[in-house]
């Protein structure tokens, strides 16, 4: 999935919502969703909770969209052509629907409701991605992974994992990343990481063991969720900071509510994010856009693609300027 946004200002925006606690509760913030195009002005639309102002990252986890459910015949679906990554890991994860990946190692491979697709792109990777002809309701999440400073520039790569279905007391839970619920994934990562579906039944509790020395970060699909104390509407993004070894749900809702869970220890890097990139300075950036206008060997071509590659926007009249966490409150 390609980033339209360039704009810092833009990238950086959003509103941050503290919920009611009581003393010595966990904090949970929302971050608000935005809506922004994928691609251009009258391309799909979808909703971005990460990056924005009031946080960069949660864990190395440094991009969330979030879309759907899409009538194809009326939004147009997904028609990403081929376009560069730099730095980071791309998580694909689908609720309905179907899209076909290609990318410049020779994959061509679908993305389905309940496999998780994750693609490296350390020094530099195209890929593609066009929704089937046979889908009619397109609706799921792409997130992106920051690596650390020793790997950002890792050979490109490509894993496919289907997680089985953990049925718990009034959820059921699919871990595509890390370690949940006594299931452990086993897709590789460059830094410790945690990635679930959540579905939970009507009216149910969910209480779930966790790692205190993680961040961790709720995206509510659909269904109204209290995280803690402080409820999550569909499109919101509760956070909850280190310290935290349990974290309870609560369906406030006669219907499954389903939700993506994200989390990892805090990222302790400063990271320069802009359009597809993620690097470490300005120069890093302007370096790969170069490359990718160039046709560099650095990202390679996708032979069998119906179409011209994506160009990349022009870059800002200003230099990009590194950024983390705002400090914890």
């Amino acid at each position: 999935m390609s980033n339209a946004e360039t704009d810092g200002a833009a990238l950086h925006g959003g509103v941050v919502v503290e919920g009611d606690r009581p003393t010595g509760a966990p904090a949970v913030d929302v971050l608000s969703a935005r809506d922004v195009p994928l691609g251009g002005p009258r391309a799909m639309r979808v909703r971005r909770t990460l990056p924005q102002r009031a946080r960069t990252l949660i864990g190395a986890w440094c991009f969330a969209d979030h879309y759907g459910p899409h009538e194809v015949a009326v939004s147009g679906g997904m028609n990403m052509p081929p376009h560069p990554h730099t730095g980071l890991q791309t998580v694909s994860w689908l609720f309905s629907g179907e899209i076909e990946h290609r990318d410049t190692l020779g994959t061509h491979a679908l993305i389905r409701p309940g496999e998780m697709n994750l693609m490296t792109g350390g020094h530099g990777i195209a890929h593609s991605e066009v929704s089937t002809p046979g889908t009619t309701v397109l609706h799921g999440v792409q997130l992106w992974v920051a690596l650390p400073e020793e790997h950002r520039r890792a050979d490109r790569d490509f894993q496919h994992h289907v997680p089985g279905p953990v049925q718990v007391d009034g959820a059921v839970i699919r871990v595509f990343l890390g370690s949940l619920a006594g299931r452990t994934s086993p897709a590789r990562t460059f830094t410790p990481l945690l990635g679930a579906e959540i579905v939970v039944e009507p009216r149910a509790t969910l209480t779930l063991a966790v790692d205190a020395a993680f961040e961790h970060g709720l995206l509510v699909d659909s269904g109204d969720i209290r995280l803690i104390d402080t409820v999550l509407r569909p499109a919101e993004l509760g956070y909850v900071p280190p310290g935290a070894d349990t974290l309870t749900m609560v369906n406030e809702t006669d219907a499954p509510a389903r939700a993506v869970l994200i989390g990892g220890p805090p990222f302790g890097e400063e990271i320069v994010m802009w359009w597809n990139f993620v690097g470490r300075s300005h120069e890093d950036v302007v370096k790969a856009r170069e490359d990718w206008e160039a046709s560099s060997d650095r990202f390679g071509v996708i032979e069998d693609f119906p179409g011209g590659p994506l160009p990349a926007p022009a870059l800002p009249n200003a230099v990009l300027t590194p950024r983390r966490n705002p400090p914890s409150r």
